[in-house]
């Protein structure tokens, strides 16, 4: 493993990143506002030959038992299928990747992420937010082995997620933990690259400007 072999999370993989989520990396610390901007839904939209969008609310129900059913479960838990179904719902949910870094071979936030994780939990607590059910989702690059990465993807997961509910009071039951080790990368076509290790934030609520 190289050293500040880091983690993601909202979108997973090519898919998560072109819904409309946003993603910060390189030196600059994405701040609060940034973050609260990037998870808020966007108020509904019509056509000019259509009526409202009608939401369905038998698939809208079909969601909500499936995240409440994640709520509390231990991050190690969760079968490859359940990750998989995290995915695709994270796919059209706002979202957010941050370059979040750790200590090397480590679950240990770093030193020169503290600032980075603040902010996230400054977002998280913001007013609009609140109550919101979201992922955390981990993702490593493709240095070492694929069971030491998912492990390692899930470690940190759940480290974001400590650090939120012990500094922020944010409802350990409205984060839900994932890890996706190195299978689901940023940048596909280079496994290796810094990119892919990402924290992933993704708000799983529906909920829109007019709700």
């Amino acid at each position: 493993m190289t050293p500040f072999h880091g983690v993601s999370i909202l979108a997973i993989g090519a898919a998560l990143s072109m819904t409309a989520g946003l993603a910060f990396a390189g030196d600059s610390v994405v701040r609060a506002d940034q973050i609260v901007n990037a998870l808020t839904s966007k108020p509904l939209t019509r056509g000019l030959s259509t009526g409202p969008q009608q939401v369905d609310t038998a698939a809208t129900a079909k969601e909500t038992r499936f995240v409440d059913s994640l709520r509390n479960r231990p991050t190690r838990s969760l079968s490859l299928g359940e990750r998989q179904e995290i995915a695709e719902l994270a796919a059209t949910k706002p979202q957010i990747n941050l370059e979040i870094h750790f200590d090397f071979n480590s679950a240990e936030i770093s030193k020169s992420s503290s600032q980075a994780v603040q902010e996230l939990g400054k977002a998280l607590s913001n007013p609009s937010l609140k109550g919101s059910t979201f992922v955390v989702a981990g993702h490593t690059d493709a240095v070492g082995s694929e069971d030491y990465n998912q492990q390692l993807s899930e470690r940190r997961a759940d480290t974001i997620k400590k650090y939120l509910v012990e500094r922020y009071g944010i409802t350990g039951s409205n984060l839900v933990t994932v890890g996706y080790g190195e299978s689901k990368p940023k940048d596909p076509n280079a496994p290796l690259a810094p990119a892919n290790r990402r924290v992933q934030v993704v708000n799983m609520e529906a909920k829109t400007a007019s709700q």
